[in-house]
């Protein structure tokens, strides 16, 4: 399980590192009516609440898993 949210948590960050730059690349005066920002704003937020329980899954898998 905790590899599992690790990777999960890798690749979501990645994705939001991603959708960041893009997201500020297309940025401009009149960006707020723009589709495609309001959807690269809509998927930077989901990576957002990907990245949060699966940082949290792993972290807990690491402490509940340890015997000592």
């Amino acid at each position: 399980m905790q590899k599992i949210a690790t990777r999960i948590f890798i690749y979501s960050s990645i994705a939001f590192g991603v959708i960041g730059i893009i997201l500020i690349i297309i940025e401009g005066p009149d960006a707020d009516n723009s589709v495609l920002y309001q959807t690269t704003h809509k998927l930077l937020f989901t990576t957002v609440c990907i990245i949060l329980p699966s940082f949290a899954l792993s972290v807990a898998g690491k402490y509940l898993s340890d015997k000592s």
